[in-house]
C-alpha cells in the first residue's frame, strides 16, 4: 500500500492498494467519534461493493444509512442533489457524522457537493472505484453537479477527510471504462512527466497500476497544495478539458468523460502544433498514445456547434478563456485566450 498526504484546507491521506475496502470501518474510526455514516453510491457500484462497505462499517460499530441513485452523468443534477440532501436530513445526520462516496466520478462529485452543503459542511470520505476517479476527481476537493447550461457549473471546493483507493475495485471495471481513466493518466504525462509518458508509450494498458496511480496522485497533490482554489497552477489540470467538456456536453453526455477528454487532448495538441507552440512530433506522440490506449482522437462535431459550450465554460473570465497548451511532452502553459479566437483554434485542432 502507498499513502500520499495532502495538506490543503484540510489535511488527509490517500491510501492506494488492494483490499482496502475491508479496512473501511477501521479507517473511518481513526477519523473521529462520529456515530452515523451515510453511504452514497449508484446502481452499478452498490451491488458490487455496497455490501462489503456496509459490513465493514457495521463491524466497527457504526449505524449505516445509504442512498443509491441511477448510474450515469445524467443523474449528477439538481434533482438528485436535493433528494440526497433530504435523505441526509431524514437520516438525522449531524455535523459530527460522516458521508462516504463509493463509486466513480459522478458519485464522488455529487456526494462531495452534498457534504459541502448539508449543514454547511460535514466530513466525507472518497472511495473511488474507477481509474478516472482514482487519479482525478477523488483528489483535490473539487465537487459539483451539472446544470442544463453545462457541466460542473454548480459546485464547491471541499476536501475529503480520507481517500481509499482499493485497487481490487478496478478488476471489475469493463475495459472500456478502464480506458476512460487512462485519458487522465496520459494527461499527467503530457503536463508534468515525460518519463511517465514514455512508460505509457511502452507498456500500454499493462502499466503498473499501483505505481502509476500513486504517481498521478502525487502530481495532483503537489498542484492542489500550491493552488487549492484553481486560480493559478491548478488550471493546468484542465488540459484537454475545455474542448473535451464541449464535446461531452454536445453529445448530451452520451460520450463518456474520459473519451471526451481524450478528444479534447488530441484537439489541443493538434491546435498547438498548428500555432507553432509545440512540435508536430510531440503532437503526433500525444495522438498516437491516445490511439494506442483505444481512445478516440476525433469528433464529428463542428467548431461552430461546439462554440456555445466554450462560451459557457466555468473557466471563462470575462472575454477570455484559459486554454492549456502543450509546449512539449511534460511542459504546458496557461494561455488566456480571447473568446473571439476560440472557434479558429478549435477548427485548427479538429
Amino acid at each position: 500500500m502507498k499513502t500520499i498526504t495532502v495538506s490543503a484546507s484540510r489535511t488527509y491521506d490517500i491510501r492506494i492498494g488492494p483490499g482496502l475496502l475491508t479496512t473501511l470501518g477501521e479507517a473511518v474510526r481513526g477519523l473521529g467519534k462520529e456515530e452515523k455514516v451515510f453511504l452514497v453510491s449508484d446502481t452499478q457500484v452498490y451491488p458490487l461493493y455496497g455490501g462489503a462497505a456496509e459490513a465493514s462499517l457495521k463491524a466497527a460499530g457504526y449505524s449505516v444509512s445509504s442512498f443509491v441513485f441511477p448510474a450515469g452523468e445524467e443523474s449528477k443534477n439538481g434533482e438528485t442533489f436535493l433528494k440526497l440532501l433530504n435523505a441526509l436530513a431524514q437520516a438525522g445526520l449531524s455535523r459530527s457524522d460522516l458521508l462516504i462516496a463509493l463509486g466513480g466520478g459522478v458519485v464522488g462529485d455529487l456526494a462531495g457537493f452534498s457534504a459541502a452543503c448539508y449543514l454547511r459542511g460535514i466530513r466525507f470520505v472518497q472511495i473511488p472505484t474507477t481509474l478516472l476517479a482514482a487519479v482525478d476527481s477523488s483528489v483535490g476537493g473539487k465537487t459539483a453537479i451539472d446544470l442544463s447550461a453545462g457541466k460542473n457549473l454548480a459546485g464547491a471546493f471541499y476536501q475529503p477527510s480520507l481517500v481509499l483507493c482499493d485497487l481490487d475495485a478496478l478488476d471489475t471495471l469493463p475495459e472500456d471504462i478502464f480506458r476512460d481513466g487512462c485519458a487522465e493518466v496520459i494527461k499527467y504525462g503530457v503536463l508534468y512527466d515525460p518519463e511517465l509518458f514514455s512508460q505509457l508509450e511502452t507498456s500500454g494498458l499493462d502499466f503498473d497500476r499501483e505505481a502509476v496511480i500513486a504517481r498521478c496522485v502525487a502530481l495532483k497533490r503537489d498542484v492542489v497544495m500550491e493552488d487549492e482554489k484553481d486560480t493559478g497552477s491548478r488550471m493546468k489540470l484542465n488540459l484537454g478539458h475545455t474542448f473535451g467538456h464541449a464535446v461531452e456536453a454536445h453529445s448530451r453526455f452520451t460520450l463518456s468523460h474520459g473519451k471526451s477528454v481524450a478528444i479534447g487532448l488530441a484537439i489541443i495538441a493538434r491546435a498547438s502544433a498548428s500555432m507553432g507552440i509545440c512540435s508536430e512530433a510531440d503532437a503526433a506522440r500525444i495522438v498516437s498514445v491516445l490511439k494506442a490506449f483505444g481512445l478516440p482522437v476525433q469528433t464529428q462535431y463542428t467548431a461552430e456547434a461546439l462554440l456555445p459550450y466554450l462560451l459557457s465554460d466555468k473557466k471563462r473570465s470575462g472575454g477570455t478563456v484559459n486554454l492549456i497548451l502543450p509546449e512539449a511532452i511534460g511542459r504546458c502553459v496557461v494561455s488566456p485566450t480571447p473568446v473571439s479566437q476560440l472557434q479558429s483554434i478549435l477548427q485548427a485542432g479538429l
